[in-house]
């Protein structure tokens, strides 16, 4: 029986197969693939937090997040120094503020 999945996978996914006794068929994306693949397996593992939050589902979107670094050709180092300045300027999460309302002033 065959099953078809066509989606971006963990490098050692074919591996895994291959010793459970089962083949596979895989190729090598294209960087724009590479990059549409990515995001829309950033979108599965927010999807499988919402369904199942734990920690390993957060540990799969951060395995995403850290292959965009690179796809941009940043650091993980400079993801944090950039997450650190914003909460430093902007804040966190931890005081659960939840904006209602702003009033303009004309």
């Amino acid at each position: 029986m065959k099953k078809n999945y066509n989606k971006l996978i963990r490098d050692r996914i074919p591996e895994i197969i291959l010793t459970s006794g089962n083949t596979c068929s895989t190729r090598t994306l294209s960087e724009e693939e590479y990059e549409s693949y990515l995001k829309m397996k950033l979108q599965e593992e927010v999807l499988e937090y919402f369904e199942e939050p734990s920690i390993e589902e957060l540990a799969d979107i951060l395995e995403v997040v850290y292959a965009l670094v690179e796809l941009h050709d940043s650091s993980v180092k400079y993801l944090e120094k950039t997450r650190k300045e914003k909460r430093i300027s902007r804040g966190g999460f931890t005081k659960r503020i939840f904006l209602e309302s702003v009033n303009i002033n004309d």
